[in-house]
């Protein structure tokens, strides 16, 4: 007999959030603690919220040192993120405004995983606009699944991974269009891939490299090669795939 199993779907932060957990004491208040905290960092960090302190931030109506303890940390890991990529991650716009998505994401998923390992919970994943943290085994008792999709035709999967206490972040320009730019030559599109599937020790992890790793365009999977621990899954412009030398320990 398959073990209890809750889950949840909401729209925050301008996607879809699910939760699903694998556990006989689970109860839903465990769900509305990681829903909870997903609107926090919303209400933190959305670019596109007037009220938001990143907005007030970036307009001038708070300072540096008004800025939360959340927003600190997130430019530190910014500032190091862009500091380990050559600059190819770089939360500072040429308009001279802060937008961290390409790292708060995979960070609010982590986190929000951490507070269910926290109250005990070994079986679940949380999964936010196609970022998932898994922890654990679904409730099948095996690894749990994610699909990559065709960028070309996000109905279909190209390639199915299983995934146990890690994480994966998907970069690309297929859903929302052109959102990443290569900080060196910021005025180009990037055009040479569609995108690229990074496999991490954590969803955070995974999220941060595989931003910088689509903005170095045909060279990102190269750089996620020489990650240790990272594996990733690249699709170029013409449909060709290509994956780092140890990524079919995940299919």
């Amino acid at each position: 007999m398959n073990p209890k199993t809750i889950k949840q779907t909401r729209d925050l932060m301008g996607m879809t959030i699910n939760v699903e957990i694998v556990d006989s004491g689970a109860k839903d208040t465990d769900l509305d603690i990681v829903f909870s905290y997903f609107e926090s960092v919303e209400k933190r960090f959305s670019v596109f919220r007037e009220d938001s302190e990143i907005t007030l931030f970036n307009n001038k109506k708070i300072s540096r040192n008004q800025l939360s303890d959340e927003i600190k940390t997130v430019f530190a890991l910014a500032e190091e993120t862009k500091s380990m990529t050559d600059g190819y991650f770089d939360i500072l716009t040429s308009e001279g405004k802060y937008n961290p998505s390409g790292i708060v994401k995979g960070w609010a998923i982590y986190n929000a995983s951490r507070l269910l390992l926290e109250k005990g919970l070994k079986d679940f994943y949380v999964e936010a606009g196609g970022d998932i943290q898994a922890y654990g085994l679904n409730p099948q008792g095996m690894k749990w699944s994610v699909g990559i999709q065709n960028p070309f035709n996000i109905l279909e999967i190209v390639k199915v991974i299983y995934l146990k206490n890690n994480g994966i972040a998907t970069s690309g320009t297929y859903r929302r269009g052109q959102h990443i730019y290569n900080q060196h030559n910021p005025g180009n599109a990037l055009e040479d891939i569609v995108s690229i599937s990074v496999i991490g020790p954590n969803v955070y992890e995974a999220d941060r490299f595989a931003t910088a790793a689509f903005a170095m365009g045909d060279k990102g999977i190269s750089f996620i090669e020489k990650l240790d621990g990272f594996e990733a899954y690249m699709i170029d412009k013409k449909g060709m795939a290509i994956m780092t030398s140890n990524f079919a320990r995940y299919l």
